[in-house]
């Protein structure tokens, strides 16, 4: 008896190493992408660092200044600052007096979003935590002498509706181990040994995050990144290797080719269906992602654009992750909090169209403008979702196939309306004529057709 388990042990050796992935790309895209991230659809990033001090032209306010040296920037500083002032001096004023991580927590919840991204760490190597390679160079020692990820991750674990995210920057600009490894053509790895990888570990052990954003490869290639190694031991060994999701930023050319899902570049809206899952990550703010306090309303996404860029995006099997840049003092400035507040007001009714959903057999009607569909296959409901309330009243779906007797058709947050069918294919769906104040939403507005296919 005693010798059987030892063999059987033996026999499941091989498989147990087998289940396990492997330091390659292969291996490591083999791992199925877990459900709870394609199903929340909409998720908050957060800018927020040292950059978000001097608050003016962008989150590379260092870099234009100093690398560059472009000339909005180099002006901006000698009107207003000293010959010698630096840019590690901004940090003593990135104070964070005012911030309070319930208070974020929900305006952040009352989004609707299923998940938040904080930028634990940006292209300047400030850490928002304490980290330990990071040392006089982060939000404990300077500035807040707070950890900011820890408080941001017990409010929002303690809020129960949101998953936590965290964005870690893989290179910094003018990190000197990071120029040397650079100068000798990424033949040395003495940066992501000693600092990147380093700090990589102690964010997944200590805060636990479902989604690990990277950015940032410096031009180095995955290798140099040790970035397939640093995944395996992710998806097999880490506290959070069974519901963690990645995205694709781990390496030069991994971009849009490897990881959990595909960012391909800022703001990506390729507008039809792809055949990996991805994410539209975008900003309020179309001209920066941290706080600018030079920002004029005419920079800001409305609503109803935000809204549209949500169904369109979900349309074409993506999520939609929006950015928000709060200020050095810590506050989620009012036109941030009226867009999130609002996108919530929004999903409150149309939700179900969103949520939950998978692409369709169609992304967009191929008649009728500005009109999305999604769909529920457990359910076999379709969503068609108008970005434009029609001046007629009556809409024309020309995708779905109704039966007579059998399809419903629901206006969200109004009830049922009346439909006839088309020929070959297609319905028209009689709109009822409403006020604005009689309105379910204020932007755009779902067809919940149950029994059409």
């Amino acid at each position: 008896m005693g010798a059987f388990p030892a063999v059987l042990a033996l026999l499941l050796l091989p498989l147990l190493t087998y289940s396990r992935y492997q330091p390659t790309w292969e291996s490591i895209d083999s791992r199925p992408l877990p459900g709870w991230y394609d199903q929340a659809k909409f998720g908050i990033f957060i800018h927020w660092g040292v950059f978000s001090v001097p608050s003016f032209g962008s989150e590379w306010f260092w870099y234009y200044w100093q690398k560059q040296k472009q000339p909005a920037y180099v002006d901006f500083m000698q009107k207003n600052y000293p010959p010698d002032f630096k840019y590690q001096d901004f940090a003593s004023s990135f104070t964070a007096e005012f911030f309070n991580a319930k208070e974020w927590t929900d305006i952040l919840a009352s989004s609707g979003a299923k998940y938040i991204v904080l930028t634990t760490k940006h292209h300047e190597g400030f850490t928002l935590w304490g980290s330990k390679v990071s040392w006089n160079w982060n939000a404990v020692d300077v500035g807040p002498k707070r950890d900011l990820v820890d408080e941001i991750a017990s409010a929002v674990r303690a809020q129960g509706d949101m998953r936590l995210g965290l964005y870690h920057s893989l290179f910094e600009w003018f990190n000197p181990l990071f120029e040397l490894d650079a100068a000798n053509l990424f033949t040395t790895n003495f940066f992501p040994t000693s600092k990147s990888l380093p700090e990589l570990y102690e964010l997944v052990v200590k805060y636990k995050p479902e989604v690990l954003w990277s950015d940032g490869d410096g031009d180095a290639p995955a290798k140099y990144w040790n970035s397939t190694g640093f995944l395996a031991w992710l998806y097999n060994d880490s506290p959070v290797r069974d519901t963690v999701v990645t995205n694709d930023r781990w390496g030069q050319g991994s971009i849009c080719t490897h990881g959990g899902y595909y960012t391909c570049s800022d703001r990506y809206q390729p507008g039809h269906l792809l055949k990996h899952k991805w994410e539209n990550c975008m900003t309020i703010d179309t001209k920066s992602w941290g706080y600018r306090r030079n920002a004029a309303l005419k920079d800001y996404l409305s609503t109803e654009q935000l809204v549209g860029t949500l169904v369109e995006t979900v349309s074409c099997g993506g999520n939609l992750l929006m950015n928000i840049g709060p200020t050095h003092d810590g506050r989620i400035a009012p036109i941030f909090e009226e867009r999130l507040r609002q996108m919530g007001q929004w999903l409150k009714v149309n939700g179900e169209g969103i949520y939950n959903t998978t692409a369709w057999r169609a992304q967009n009607d191929s008649v009728t403008p500005h009109l999305w569909y999604t769909y529920r296959p457990q359910e076999k409901t379709v969503f068609a979702v108008l970005l434009q309330w029609p001046d007629k009243g009556s809409v024309v779906l020309t995708e779905p196939v109704a039966v007579a007797g059998v399809t419903k058709v629901e206006l969200l947050g109004f009830g049922v309306l009346q439909w006839q069918a088309m020929k070959p294919s297609g319905l028209l769906v009689a709109l009822p004529s409403l006020s604005v104040s009689q309105m379910p939403c204020q932007w755009a507005w779902t067809l919940k057709l149950t029994g059409a296919t």
